[in-house]
């Protein structure tokens, strides 16, 4: 439930931006531009959550919205032509998934709005420059889960005093 309210947030800001106005199809539909480092084999339960999100926002791949997929099947070099594909089709938005999916599409464009999602620190791996204000045209969502639970961990392995005995 968790991935799919995660992909709900993706399609929601990629659905909320004005995508008429950015790239529409000859059939004048607004254009996604979805990346990935995996293959659509993998992906594809969170491809359907995707649509899901997209239905619930009132868009219906290939009635009212196009979505354009690229996968890298493992090959992360092939990202960046992967990406910058996408631009040269003006898409009205790209939505990336990972680290560096979303780096091989910050460095194709800086005008079309790139919406993420990552399980890592966004702040850290450099794809925004806070979390409050990322500024630029990026923005996503996190999971930080493993790290929130990595400084609860360490936070009460600090406050717990193990008891000592005297004898």
């Amino acid at each position: 439930m968790r991935r799919r309210q995660l992909l709900l947030g993706i399609a929601s800001a990629a659905a909320t931006r004005p995508l008429v106005a950015h790239a529409q199809q000859a059939g004048g539909m607004p254009v996604i531009g979805l990346i990935d480092s995996s293959s659509s084999d993998r992906y594809q339960p969170f491809v359907a959550a995707f649509r899901d999100g997209l239905a619930e926002l009132g868009f219906a791949e290939g009635q009212n919205v196009a979505i354009e997929y690229r996968w890298a099947d493992g090959r992360y070099a092939e990202l960046p032509a992967l990406a910058a594909d996408l631009v040269r089709r003006n898409v009205a938005v790209i939505a990336a998934t990972g680290v560096t999916a979303t780096r091989a599409a910050m460095s194709s464009t800086a005008t079309i709005p790139i919406v993420f999602n990552t399980g890592g620190d966004p702040v850290k791996f450099g794809l925004v420059s806070s979390l409050n204000r990322p500024g630029g045209n990026v923005t996503g969502v996190a999971s930080l889960g493993k790290v929130l639970v990595a400084k609860q961990s360490s936070c009460f392995r600090s406050s717990f005093q193990a008891p000592t005995y005297s004898a």
